[in-house]
């Protein structure tokens, strides 16, 4: 079984996320959004657009979106089957989070890494 195809965001913590947005923004052309990230359309080698994005955003350092997790970041990966691989990792004795999600945006799952930064698994919907 394929278990990651890909990343599909970073997302890490910041104690100014309009300071970082702006930083970003200005130092680096990263076209920071509203809703305090920006997506990264994925193309081919000759530049044309594919299937899939990349999502990168910054959060406020208190918030517990990374829970039970204290790390400040958080890296999402896609995947070809979250049922199945939340799965196997469960038979490997992996710590897989309870919560599920299975949104328009795709599923998602989570797991633990053995240093405790919780990793979320996504697999998008079809066609994406």
């Amino acid at each position: 079984m394929k278990r990651v195809t890909g990343i599909g965001g970073i997302f890490f913590k910041a104690k100014d996320p309009k300071a970082m947005h702006a930083w970003y923004k200005r130092h680096l052309g990263i076209d920071v959004q509203d809703w305090g990230g920006a997506a990264f359309t994925w193309a081919d080698a000759e530049g044309k657009p594919s299937a899939g994005t990349t999502i990168w955003s910054v959060g406020p350092v208190d918030g517990d979106q990374f829970a039970p997790s204290s790390a400040p970041f958080m890296i999402n990966y896609r995947v070809a089957d979250v049922v199945a691989l939340r799965a196997v990792l469960k038979e490997e004795g992996c710590q897989v989070l309870d919560k599920f999600d299975d949104s328009e945006y795709g599923k998602f799952a989570w797991v633990i890494d053995p240093e405790g930064n919780r990793v979320e698994l996504w697999e998008p919907p079809p066609g994406q």
